[in-house]
């Protein structure tokens, strides 16, 4: 049984790495790293724990979302494309280009459902604008969801039944009835409502046992609800924007949180 509340957590700074606005962990079993974007400044790094080293590439545009891909490869959401990002020589190539209705729309907070499909969402200048998109192996692009405004953290429940989605204006995490089959979604509900607190949830992980760890936009933490939407507990974080939360290390015990600089003074 998951616990009733959270353990005592600290966090620590594992790098300085002044982000603008850092997003999108995404760990890498294999070669224990950590591969993360700073959308504003136009990279994407990887980090090693071991040794903490950070190198990174510049892609020469917004990129938000990543997935690991066969060979030395990563798949890359890029303002309104799909890309792919060569690791080895640093190339950028287009797999696809969608098109959108609002001006100033961008792929934003995006990942790999069970089966192999890419999920990534928008986020848009106005309200309930935005949109979810699944990418398919075959090249093939559906959307999944409509109404949204700031697209953001996503994720699966570990028994594969369960798709959850946060729409950060709303304050609210959903989750969906998923069919690992077919890719499709339904019976939307809400899983946390952060009602009227100041803050907004950013990105989104999810543990083993099932249990939602948010980013707190404008929050100093990241807060862990349990399946059912009951509040475990917080982690506090000695930064005022953290952004998205991610597993990693060799047993996928550690928590990679993103944070973001951008609209703060220089003092904050």
């Amino acid at each position: 049984m998951p616990p009733a509340t959270l353990p005592e957590l600290s966090a620590q700074n594992l790098l300085h790495a002044r982000a603008r606005l850092g997003e999108g962990p995404l760990w890498d079993s294999d070669k224990q790293v950590l591969y993360w974007v700073d959308i504003l400044n136009h990279r994407v790094h990887v980090f090693e724990p071991s040794s903490g080293d950070d190198c990174h590439w510049d892609v020469g545009g917004v990129g938000s979302a990543l997935a690991l891909m066969a060979g030395e490869k990563l798949l890359l959401a890029m303002g309104d494309r799909l890309t792919t990002l060569d690791l080895t020589s640093g190339a950028v190539d287009t797999l696809t280009t969608l098109t959108f209705d609002t001006p100033g729309t961008r792929f934003n907070d995006g990942k790999c459902d069970p089966q192999g499909r890419f999920w990534v969402g928008t986020l848009s200048p106005e309200l309930g604008t935005a949109a979810l998109y699944r990418y398919d192996p075959d090249g093939s692009v559906h959307t999944m969801e409509t109404g949204l405004t700031i697209s953001n953290g996503l994720g699966w429940s570990p028994d594969g039944d369960t798709f959850y989605l946060i729409d950060s204006p709303q304050r609210k995490i959903f989750a969906y009835r998923f069919d690992g089959a077919t890719g499709e979604i339904s019976d939307r509900c809400i899983a946390v409502d952060l009602g009227d607190e100041a803050v907004e949830p950013d990105g989104l992980a999810i543990d083993r046992d099932g249990n939602l760890w948010t980013a707190l936009w404008d929050g100093w933490a990241v807060a862990c609800f349990s399946p059912a939407g009951k509040a475990l507990g917080r982690v506090n974080l000695p930064v005022q924007r953290p952004t998205c939360p991610t597993f990693g290390g060799p047993d996928l015990s550690t928590l990679y949180v993103t944070t973001a600089s951008v609209g703060l003074s220089q003092q904050e």
